[in-house]
């Protein structure tokens, strides 16, 4: 649908950078745009001594938010909390490891940048469903970090480091700077990262990088390129440990490459099941993971039942 608003005033700058966020992903994603927009909201509700511009603004987006949910009742995504938040961090995490690998293989631009920058906002608008996990909250802060560091680096003509920062000779008692834009400008200490520690988390059959130490958190980074588009997250960004190659509806290859029948997709009662059934039974999997991060018992049992039922039967529901 289209997305008339009127312009952010100067006391709702601070929201401005998501709303950018959630137009850039209008027509590709919905679903992070219609979040993007309603943790603006949160936020912009929050801000004091408000003048009839500023609630023009808030009320545009929160009449574009009541519709939106409307049109999308049928939309898990946006409807249930538990299936949003799965949703948003694996988005936000495939854009994550985009850059990493990008900027680990010395690959350095504006769409690495972009891609770590909306990473960060999309983790911001998870907090929407309260308290980041740890994993999370590490990602989000070492991806608005390097953002703001490589941006830094093209900036001033200089290359930057690929990766974590060095670990030896740090200086104790630094901290970020802000440079005049607004956005951080990392000082010449090696800073942490993640690493290449493989971890397999049933929702993302990839290599999870491991969290850095505490650091800053105090972070209002702005976008350095917002006449950028954030690369769209790939399927497979991070091919998965162990020569494990996901399932894709087709045949199976075996170690030389050769296709080879697999009866790993046909039930127990011979209903041979297709691709979008594997895709449902895994997004059931993945809500019932986030479901336990809320203590939500009763919901995650739910959810594993109904992949149980999927797999077990062909039939959802």
């Amino acid at each position: 649908m289209a997305v008339n608003l009127p312009p952010v005033t100067p006391l709702l700058k601070p929201i401005q950078h998501y709303l950018k966020t959630a137009q850039e992903h209008d027509t590709r994603d919905p679903v992070v745009a219609y979040w993007c927009r309603l943790y603006a909201l949160q936020l912009g509700l929050k801000i004091p001594h408000q003048t009839m511009d500023d609630r023009k603004v808030l009320g545009a987006i929160m009449d574009w938010l009541e519709v939106t949910k409307k049109a999308s009742a049928d939309n898990e995504s946006i409807t249930n909390d538990v299936a949003a938040l799965a949703y948003l961090e694996n988005y936000a995490l495939k854009l994550f490891l985009y850059a990493d690998k990008q900027d680990r293989a010395g690959n350095f631009g504006k769409n690495v940048v972009k891609a770590f920058y909306t990473a960060g906002m999309i983790y911001d608008a998870c907090q929407t469903f309260g308290d980041l996990t740890e994993e999370v909250t590490q990602n989000r802060k070492y991806a608005k970090w390097k953002a703001s560091y490589i941006h830094n680096c093209l900036k001033n003509g200089e290359t930057p480091v690929p990766g974590p920062m060095p670990t030896e000779g740090e200086e104790d008692g630094k901290d970020y700077d802000q440079d005049a834009g607004g956005a951080f400008q990392p000082n010449p200490e090696p800073q942490p990262g993640p690493s290449n520690t493989p971890a397999a988390p049933p929702h993302f059959p990839t290599a999870m990088p491991t969290p850095p130490p505490a650091g800053p958190t105090n972070f209002t980074t702005t976008d350095p390129f917002s006449n950028v588009k954030a690369p769209t997250p790939p399927s497979e960004p991070e091919k998965p440990p162990g020569g494990f190659q996901p399932y894709t509806g087709g045949p199976v290859a075996d170690a030389a490459g050769l296709p080879v029948e697999s009866n790993r997709m046909v039930t127990p009662g011979g209903v041979q099941l297709r691709p979008d059934q594997i895709t449902k039974a895994q997004k059931y999997c993945r809500w019932a993971e986030s479901a336990l991060n809320y203590e939500d018992l009763k919901t995650s049992i739910d959810n594993l039942q109904k992949a149980l039922r999927l797999l077990q039967t062909g039939q959802d529901g």
